[in-house]
């Protein structure tokens, strides 16, 4: 415990005597992870206003005219029963008639002349969240047409397979972002290491030569780098939360009118605590990396 006292007291003096460089490193290292904490931020709403999309898909069931009424309640117990089904909602001929006098009233006349509703009922069905992609939508639907009494099967597979490359490209853009902004995270508080150990280069030769391990030397900088990194991260996170929260106050009643306002969330506590670990992680890393190219501090 006195020993590791020692290093964190050592870590602490080199911060406190090096606030030049110390201030760059965490206002560097906070400016890298807010740039990538703005596109984490945009990809995790976007992540759910696109979950909360894929949960308003719908596929219609259309139902054959001379379908009895204990067929359609046979169809309907059979329908429900499938393992892809979450809910299912039945619409009669009348609803579907009324339904299409509430959306289109000016189109309204064209059923006039026709005499009998033209429209079928149908299922509105719901799919549990693991089989709303495209294919296994499609699989479960194709396997539905083939059902007795099912005329007809239809659903937005355009629109699911663009959701799901929305989804596939913000995740590759987000793996790509976090990369190049982790390596420069790592290398800004590797140079700010290096400064301070040569800085110290003579003390660290002295303590070489009176037996000092190469361990015990580079812990207070790897300790060092930590912190840097940390402070980083919660001097980012800082900066999302007020440009969140001016970007929020700026929507005001358009935002509030549009339903914007409500979609967007600031980063859940998990998500916040991730940040500063990861702050800390590259700063560790970035001292590493310092203490491994640098000749002076050797086992």
């Amino acid at each position: 415990m006195r020993r590791l006292g020692y290093l964190l007291r050592e870590a602490l003096t080199n911060i406190r005597l090096n606030r030049t460089t110390t201030l760059v490193a965490v206002a560097t290292t906070a400016f890298t992870l807010a740039c990538f904490g703005v596109f984490l931020l945009l990809y995790l709403n976007l992540r759910g206003m696109v979950g909360s999309l894929q949960d308003d898909i719908k596929v219609i069931v259309y139902l054959q005219d001379n379908l009895t009424a204990q067929g359609v309640t046979a169809l309907q117990h059979q329908i429900k029963a499938e393992p892809e089904v979450l809910s299912l909602t039945y619409l009669s001929k009348a609803q579907a008639l009324a339904d299409f006098h509430a959306q289109f009233p000016d189109e309204s006349h064209l059923l006039e002349g026709l005499g009998e509703n033209p429209l079928p009922a149908s299922f509105v069905v719901t799919l549990v969240p693991k089989f709303r992609s495209s294919d296994a939508v499609q699989r479960w639907s194709d396997r539905l047409r083939s059902v007795p009494g099912v005329a007809q099967v239809q659903y937005s597979r355009e629109w699911i397979e663009n959701l799901a490359v929305v989804i596939g490209y913000l995740e590759l853009a987000a793996v790509a972002v976090g990369t190049v902004l982790s390596a420069a995270s790592v290398t800004i508080i590797a140079n700010t290491i290096r400064l301070t150990v040569y800085a110290r280069r003579d003390e660290i030769e002295i303590m070489r030569l009176i037996g000092a391990t190469g361990a015990f030397i580079k812990t207070p900088y790897l300790l060092e780098g930590s912190v840097l990194g940390a402070l980083g991260a919660g001097l980012a996170l800082l900066l999302l939360k007020g440009g969140f929260e001016l970007f929020i106050d700026q929507l005001g009643p358009t935002g509030r009118f549009l339903g914007i306002e409500t979609g967007f969330r600031f980063f859940p506590a998990h998500i916040s605590f991730l940040m500063v670990l990861a702050g800390l992680v590259l700063g560790f890393l970035g001292s590493f990396v310092s203490l491994f190219g640098f000749g002076k501090v050797r086992s």
